[in-house]
């Protein structure tokens, strides 16, 4: 089944954060369930990239790492994430919830530094939420 999206949009999220908001037409225990799953996570963050339990490390094979900070089935997930082995910790958060027929999913990046590309960054979220809905 193909998790198709209805609207998207890329908001400003202030100075340190950019934010990426899709609406999906499917609810969010479909969207879960398929994040939850290696394609689903992959495609949130990255080949190679397993989620376990708070606390738990993750890694991706283009060098993005990091740790899982909060889970809650069905309404967040958040994961400190690094863009290398040199890069500071940065915060990624994907919160989900019902809406309509189908569901809201909003990702936010934060604590960014002044030196991150928020347009790449922006790219690279909306590409990942695509992916995640889409397969």
């Amino acid at each position: 089944m193909s998790l198709q999206h209805d609207t998207e949009a890329a908001t400003p999220a202030g100075d340190d954060a950019v934010e990426v908001v899709r609406q999906v037409a499917h609810p969010v225990g479909e969207v879960w369930a398929r994040l939850t799953k290696r394609e689903g996570i992959e495609a949130l963050l990255g080949e190679g990239a397993m989620l376990g339990g708070k606390g738990d490390p993750w890694r991706a094979a283009d060098g993005t790492y990091g740790v899982t900070r909060s889970y809650h089935p069905e309404e967040q997930i958040r994961v400190s994430w690094h863009a290398d082995d040199d890069a500071p910790a940065t915060l990624v958060d994907l919160r989900m919830k019902n809406e309509g027929d189908g569901s809201l999913l909003t990702l936010r990046h934060e604590h960014l530094d002044a030196s991150a590309d928020r347009e790449a960054l922006t790219r690279r979220w909306e590409t990942a939420l695509d992916r995640l809905v889409q397969r």
